[in-house]
């Protein structure tokens, strides 16, 4: 599957399940670890367990078998490795604190064409 197909079957499934402020980052002249990396707000540490299980569940059946999960339960952030997209879905309080969307910005006074918001 092709990143971009993947990372379109990422985010229609969070926004599908509520998934909130989902933001997608190009970071492929930043790293070479992903393509593109998903920063969603879940309403709860349930609700963003759930919406990474959902994404987990439709790109097992789209062909990739190993997705990487990271997250205890009860953590207020939950990631899924799914090689050329990394979702990162987290409640507000945790966005806020690591402000990743910040952090993967090359210059912060530059325009940041790289992350649309949906």
């Amino acid at each position: 599957m092709q990143a971009e197909q993947l990372l379109k079957t990422v985010t229609d499934v969070i926004d599908e399940h509520k998934g909130e402020n989902i933001t997608t980052l190009d970071v492929r002249d930043k790293t070479t670890v992903t393509d593109y990396m998903v920063i969603v707000t879940a309403t709860s540490e349930r609700h963003a367990r759930a919406l990474c299980s959902y994404v987990s569940e439709k790109v097992k059946k789209l062909g990739i078998s190993h997705p990487g999960f990271e997250g205890e339960q009860g953590s207020d952030w939950v990631l899924l490795d799914l090689g050329d997209v990394i979702l990162h879905v987290m409640t507000a309080q945790a966005r806020e604190f690591y402000q990743l969307e910040k952090l993967w910005r090359m210059d912060a006074s530059q325009d940041d064409e790289s992350a649309v918001n949906r």
